[in-house]
C-alpha cells in the first residue's frame, strides 16, 4: 500500500476544509436565499400600494437590520460572561460589582448607585474623622480591609458620566466667579455667612478647623483649632460676634470673634460668562500639590462654651430665633436643645430610626426641622412652651441630606435621591413642587429675598430652581473654573453688593459668585 506523504496529507485536509467552508457558505446563501424567496411569496400575497420592487428592497433592508441585531446580541451575552467572570473574581476577593445584569439594561444605572453608595461611605467615614488630618492624601476605612484614597476617588460623584435629565434652558442670566477662598487643608464641608457687621464667610472643614475670610479680599482673618475632629458646620449668632460649630469629636463649640476687615482691592473686570454655554472641556484636575494654609492668621482654640450630651458624631448645630437656645444634630439619632448661657440640656429630640444628617431653624420662629438617614424630616413646635408637637413627613426615598425654612411658609428638602421638594407648612401631606436632579443634592439654601434654591451637587454642580420647580441656571463650571470636587454646601447673601452666593466643596475650596438675579428672574 502506498504511504501518503506528509505534505500530500496536508495538502488533502487543507482542501476538506476549503470543501466544508464553501458548503457552509453555500448553505447559508441557500438559507438566506430562501427566507428571501419565501418574503417575496408572502408580500405578493398581501395588498400594498408599493410596487414589488421597493417593497423587495424593503425586505432586504429589514433583513439587514435584523442581522445586525443578532451580532449585537452575541456581542452582549459575550459582555454578560466577562462580568460574570469578573464578578466572581471580585468575589474571591470581597467584593462584587452590582452592574452584571445587562439583560435587564440596569448596567448605568446600578454602576451609578454603587457609586453614589461609595461616596455616600466615603462623606460618612470623614465627617466621624477625629484623628490627625493629613495635609494631601488622607484615607478613609471603608468595607473590609480595603482602604480607598480620597485624594484618588477626588470624591467628585462618578456619576457625573449620565446625561443630565434637564431639558435645555434659553436662560442668559450672568452667573459670575468673583473670588476663591483657599487655604483649607481638606475639603469644606459646610459654609456661612455673618449676620451682623462686619460681614465675614464661615467655612468649616474636615481638617478639624472653622476659618473667617473677608469676602472682598478672601484673605483668612481668623482660625478656630478648638476641635478635635472634623468640623462638619458653622452658624453665627443673629445678633452678637459668635459662631457655632459642631464636631466630630462628639462635641459643640461656641466661641467669640472679633476680626478686622482689610481694605478691600479693586476686584478685576471678570469677562460675563453666560451660565449655560460654559463647557467642561475637561474632568482632568489640577495636581493636588501642599495647599499651604495661611501663616499670618490669628487663632482661637479654646471654645467659650462646649456642649457635650451626644454620644456620636454632632454633624450639624443652628441658633433658635433670639439666639440664647441652640440645637444640635447628632448621629446618636437625636437632636438637643441648649440653653446657651447655662450650656445645660433642655430637651432632647428623639424619634430618628438612623442617624441624623442636618438640623435648621426658622428665621422668625420657635421651629426646628431635622433630617436624618431614615429618609424622613421632622418638624418639632417649640412656640408653645408646655407642648412640643412633632410631625415626620416621607416624601424622599433616601437619605435626607438636608431641610430648611424658608421666609414664608415652605420648607425645602433635598436628598440623595436626587430630588428636591418644597412643602407648604400649612398642608405637608404632600409636596407643592418637587426638582428631578442627576446627581444627590447636599446642603441646599434659599435665598431671602427672591427664594431662589441652590442645589450643590455631587457630580460637582451647582443649579439654581425657584420655589416652582423651574430651573434658572448652572453656575459655570470647566477645567478653568468652578470646583472639582464634589460641592457640599451653598449659602445665600443677597446683601453683598460683590458675592451674594457662596457654594465649597471637597476640593478644599471655597467659591463667591455674583448672580444677576433681575436677569436670573427676567428670563423665568
Amino acid at each position: 500500500m502506498p504511504v501518503e506523504s506528509g505534505s500530500s496529507a496536508a495538502a488533502r485536509q487543507a482542501k476538506q476544509k476549503r470543501k466544508s467552508h464553501s458548503l457552509s457558505i453555500r448553505r447559508t446563501n441557500s438559507t438566506e436565499q430562501d427566507r428571501s424567496g419565501l418574503q417575496r411569496d408572502m408580500l405578493e400575497g398581501q395588498d400594498s400600494k408599493l410596487p414589488l420592487s421597493l417593497r423587495s428592497n424593503l425586505m432586504d433592508m429589514f433583513s439587514q437590520i435584523e442581522r445586525e441585531f443578532e451580532n449585537l446580541y452575541i456581542e452582549n451575552l459575550e459582555l454578560r460572561r466577562e462580568i460574570e467572570t469578573l464578578n466572581d473574581r471580585l468575589a474571591a476577593e470581597g467584593q462584587t460589582f452590582e452592574g452584571a445584569d445587562l439583560a435587564k439594561g440596569a448596567l448605568k444605572t446600578k454602576a451609578s448607585h454603587s457609586t453614589s453608595q461609595l461616596s455616600q461611605k466615603l462623606k460618612t467615614t470623614y465627617k466621624a474623622s477625629t484623628s490627625k488630618p493629613r495635609s494631601n492624601s488622607c484615607h478613609a476605612r471603608v468595607g473590609g480591609s480595603r482602604n480607598f484614597s480620597v485624594t484618588s476617588w477626588e470624591l467628585w460623584g462618578g456619576d457625573s458620566w449620565i446625561v443630565s435629565s434637564f431639558k435645555a434652558t434659553t436662560s442668559r442670566a450672568v452667573c459670575q466667579l468673583v473670588k476663591e477662598y483657599v487655604g483649607h487643608r481638606d475639603g469644606i464641608w459646610d459654609l456661612s455667612v455673618t449676620r451682623t457687621q462686619p460681614v465675614v464667610l464661615g467655612t468649616a472643614s474636615a481638617d478639624h478647623t472653622a476659618m473667617l475670610w473677608s469676602i472682598e479680599t478672601g484673605k483668612c482673618l481668623l482660625k478656630y483649632l478648638g476641635h478635635q475632629g472634623s468640623v462638619n458646620s458653622i452658624k453665627f449668632h443673629p445678633t452678637e460676634q459668635m459662631a457655632l460649630t459642631a464636631s466630630g469629636d462628639q462635641t459643640a463649640h461656641i466661641w467669640r470673634y472679633m476680626v478686622q476687615l482689610p481694605t478691600p482691592q479693586p476686584v478685576a473686570d471678570i469677562s460675563q460668562t453666560p451660565c449655560e454655554d460654559d463647557v467642561d472641556f475637561s474632568d482632568k484636575d489640577e495636581a493636588d500639590g501642599e495647599i499651604e494654609g495661611p501663616n499670618d492668621c490669628p487663632s482661637i482654640r479654646v471654645a467659650t462654651t462646649t456642649l457635650r450630651s451626644h454620644q456620636g458624631v454632632v454633624i450639624a448645630a443652628d441658633w433658635l430665633v433670639g439666639g440664647k437656645q441652640v440645637v444640635t444634630a447628632s448621629w446618636d439619632r437625636a437632636a438637643n436643645l441648649y440653653d446657651v448661657e447655662t450650656s445645660e440640656l433642655v430637651h432632647s429630640l428623639t424619634g430618628h430610626d438612623q442617624e441624623l444628617t442636618h438640623c435648621c431653624t426658622h428665621p422668625t420662629q420657635r421651629l426646628v426641622v431635622t433630617s436624618s438617614r431614615d429618609t424622613t424630616f421632622r418638624l418639632w413646635d417649640f412656640r408653645d412652651p408646655s407642648i412640643h408637637s412633632v410631625n415626620v413627613f416621607q416624601g424622599h426615598t433616601d437619605t435626607v441630606t438636608s431641610a430648611v425654612f424658608t421666609v414664608g411658609d415652605n420648607v425645602v428638602s433635598g436628598s440623595d435621591d436626587r430630588t428636591v421638594k418644597v412643602w407648604d407648612l400649612k398642608n405637608m401631606r404632600s409636596p407643592i413642587a418637587t426638582i428631578r436632579t442627576d446627581s444627590a443634592v447636599n446642603r441646599i439654601s434659599v435665598s431671602v429675598n427672591q427664594r431662589i434654591i441652590a442645589l450643590p451637587h455631587d457630580n460637582r454642580q451647582v443649579r439654581l430652581f425657584d420655589m416652582s420647580g423651574v430651573r434658572l441656571a448652572r453656575l459655570p463650571r470647566s477645567n478653568r473654573q468652578g470646583h472639582r470636587r464634589m460641592v457640599c454646601c451653598s449659602a445665600w447673601c443677597e446683601d453683598n453688593a460683590s458675592c451674594n452666593l457662596f457654594t465649597c466643596g471637597f476640593d478644599r475650596q471655597a467659591i463667591g459668585w455674583n448672580i444677576n438675579i433681575p436677569a436670573l428672574l427676567q428670563e423665568k
